[in-house]
């Protein structure tokens, strides 16, 4: 397990009440299980993860499971609900 920063943006910040929290997590999944889990009886960061991309470490995760997808040491996780515009 490591710990790194999970920083979120625009709808994901006012649903999960903070632009960022730390996380001890092995995959992302992990992880944002623990953001979830953290907020007992308000779904709203559940409702805005569902639709969000994720960067790790600056790269893009895609479309890629969040099981597979492992975190390092001091970390960190964007979240990115989807943004109107361009």
């Amino acid at each position: 397990m490591v710990s790194g920063t999970i920083r979120y943006w625009a709808a994901a910040k006012e649903a999960a009440g903070t632009a960022e929290e730390t996380y001890e997590a092995t995959t992302l999944a992990e992880a944002l299980e623990a953001a979830r889990a953290g907020r007992p009886g308000d779904d709203r960061l559940a409702r805005v993860l569902e639709r969000s991309s994720f960067l790790v470490d600056e790269r893009p995760v895609g479309a890629r499971p969040h099981a597979e997808v492992f975190l390092t040491q001091g970390g960190v996780v964007e979240v990115l609900p989807p943004f109107a515009g361009g």
